[in-house]
């Protein structure tokens, strides 16, 4: 795991027991400190650590002074107090003053892990609120699993920020949005992101099982479990184990399939087909659905108990004709994957403003599949409108579509000024001297312009 943890106590035998004992965990970015005032000096130098284990006992400055010092410069900080005297008193002085939990030696590892996990979520709870309220677009830590998604929205880098953050922990996460918005990309991403990215990440289309299929496909069988059953079989649970377990369309489960569902999330147990043996199972759950859940419930058609096991974190996916601005980028990704010669493979200036212009009701699968057909078409010639689907040839090719930023709205400039040359740089077929000509600016400004957007 990547989370920080400091540990700060005047015994340095206790202080290498304890990093042990972390690392054994599973927590490996553990720095230990035997002076306090140096660790007030680290957090005042900008150091940042998800959690604090605090010393109670300590000379020049107490564990609850320490407290106070790293409340004060780093409020996110977690502190968990360490000490060896189990007095009721002392512990409610520290939860007061910001502490979030309070261990008594000798510590076990099992009483340390739940701490430590638990201190962690409250943290990721905390942090999800801080982005909800923050007016500044928050940074991943991690871009190498979200770079698949193609994304300039504020909202949709908001989504992803939130995702990083659950990723870090084993909370079932449930992912919200109309069909085609890429909620399978993103539970990918969860899963690369997270501890158990080297294990399986298994897709399932729960619309696609019926009674009849559920058990032996998600718990597998025995030998012989019924008739033609000449070998055993691997489920869904077992092949997954330690990694994650995607449940698509979760929303068209059956209802009586629901309750079987249920049981594997509460207990983390399940049967095989053909045996009476209670198999254990280590998964993730992440569920996603285009479908109204509140709807659902409300007509008995979705268990409300299955309802708030899934949705530990929720994510939502808003539908690509509210992140216009990821058009462009999205239909230069699939220029780039779908045409051979990416030099005369350009889409006309009245192709940019019908693609701009139009809803998108399929999301970005409906607009993926209009550039494969008209690269598919045009066979490495400029994209004219001859190419693209019916639909979309009857559209006046003047924009009636509301502006990309909202009246009354308050847009950073610098975005504004990004979406206008970048509209601009497609509208003219990626042609820069054309571009940097109608805009008014230098050939070098502009390449320097798209090369700070990651436009090639």
């Amino acid at each position: 795991m990547d989370n920080s943890i400091i540990i700060i106590d005047d015994d340095q035998d206790f202080l290498d027991i304890l990093k042990g004992k972390l690392i054994n965990i599973g927590f490996k970015n553990v720095q230990i400190e035997y002076d306090p005032i140096k660790v007030v000096s680290i957090f005042e130098k900008g150091g940042v650590f998800d959690i604090a284990l605090i010393d109670m006992t300590m000379p020049d400055m107490d564990g609850i002074e320490l407290l106070e010092a790293l409340k004060r410069t780093c409020p996110r900080t977690e502190c968990v107090m360490v000490t060896a005297v189990n007095e009721a008193r002392v512990v409610v002085e520290c939860l007061k003053k910001g502490a979030y939990d309070y261990l008594v030696k000798p510590i076990s590892n099992e009483d340390l892990a739940v701490s430590i996990n638990r201190a962690l979520e409250r943290k990721r709870l905390f942090d999800i609120l801080d982005i909800e309220k923050s007016k500044t677009l928050p940074e991943l830590t991690r871009k190498e699993p979200f770079k698949s998604i193609i994304t300039r929205s504020p909202k949709v880098l908001r989504v992803l920020k939130e995702a990083e953050l659950h990723a870090a922990s084993d909370v079932p996460v449930l992912i919200t949005g109309e069909s085609g918005t890429g909620k399978e990309l993103l539970a990918k991403a969860i899963h690369a992101a997270s501890p158990r990215a080297k294990f399986p990440f298994t897709p399932i289309n729960m619309a696609s099982l019926t009674s009849s299929l559920f058990d032996a496909e998600f718990f597998g069988h025995t030998k012989g479990a019924f008739t033609g059953a000449e070998i055993g079989r691997v489920g869904y649970i077992e092949y997954t184990n330690q990694g994650t377990l995607f449940l698509d369309e979760i929303g068209n489960l059956p209802l009586e399939l629901q309750g079987k569902l249920l049981r594997v999330l509460q207990d983390g147990e399940y049967i095989k087909l053909g045996s009476s043996r209670h198999q254990k199972a280590d998964i993730r759950f992440i569920a996603a659905t285009n479908q109204d859940l509140d709807g659902l419930m409300t007509k008995k058609m979705f268990r409300n108990d299955l309802y708030y096991r899934i949705r530990g974190g929720r994510l939502h996916l808003p539908p690509l004709r509210e992140r216009e601005e990821d058009i462009p980028f999205l239909i230069n990704k699939f220029l780039e994957q779908d045409c051979k010669n990416t030099e005369s493979c350009h889409l006309e200036e009245n192709v940019m403003h019908l693609l701009l212009d139009y809803d998108y009701p399929g999301n970005i699968r409906e607009l993926k599949s209009i550039i494969q057909s008209t690269v598919n078409l045009a066979q490495g010639m400029p994209i004219s409108t001859n190419y693209l689907p019916d639909y979309l040839q009857k559209r006046k090719s003047i924009s009636k579509r509301k502006p990309a930023f909202k009246s009354g709205s308050i847009v950073p400039l610098a975005q504004v000024e990004k979406f206008h040359i970048l509209k601009v740089y497609y509208e003219m077929g990626k042609n820069k001297s054309q571009t940097a000509r109608i805009l008014g600016i230098g050939l070098n400004t502009l390449r320097r312009k798209l090369r700070s957007y990651g436009v090639k």
